[in-house]
């Protein structure tokens, strides 16, 4: 995929791209500097699972000034084609997305949002999905200003314990 370039007044030039096996050490360094917890195992196997395979999306953000890479990565966003789960024709879903909290608020978030979204187009995906936690207002704001609203689903769960 051809980068696309966002840039506002001052603001960095960023550059989407689908992700590469070298960007996994510093999509860690990303997660864990929000989550607080450094998930090698995890992403080592979704870089496997969602790198360069057909049907799966793994995008990342870079700050592109002067055409070089002047921060390795501000953000990133997974998703993944799914069929008839549940009886639902196949859809897009968007699983994570990360921005550098320094890079909040520069539509950095919107446009890995968009370049997942037309890439999930592009091949054949009418609807794209995604799960939020009710308490998690900002995710919930984000995904709302980017025209998602409530779906036919009903998320159920239960302790196995």
């Amino acid at each position: 995929m051809k980068g696309k370039n966002f840039s506002n007044l001052g603001q960095p030039m960023i550059e989407t791209r689908f992700a590469i096996p070298g960007d996994l050490p510093n999509v860690i360094d990303l997660d864990s500097q929000i989550t607080t917890i450094k998930k090698i195992d995890y992403w080592q196997d979704t870089f496997g699972r969602f790198v360069g395979k057909k049907g799966r999306y793994f995008l990342v953000a870079e700050n592109r000034n002067g055409g070089e890479t002047q921060i390795p990565l501000v953000g990133f966003i997974v998703g993944e084609i799914r069929a008839w789960e549940f009886g639902s024709q196949p859809c897009g879903w968007v699983l994570t997305i990360l921005v550098k909290p320094e890079y909040q608020g520069r539509g950095i978030g919107e446009q890995l949002f968009e370049a997942i979204c037309k890439s999930m187009k592009d091949d054949g995906v009418q609807t794209v999905r995604t799960m939020v936690a009710r308490e998690d207002n900002l995710n919930m704001s984000f995904f709302r200003s980017q025209g998602m609203m409530a779906g036919p689903f009903i998320e159920l769960e239960m302790s196995v314990d």
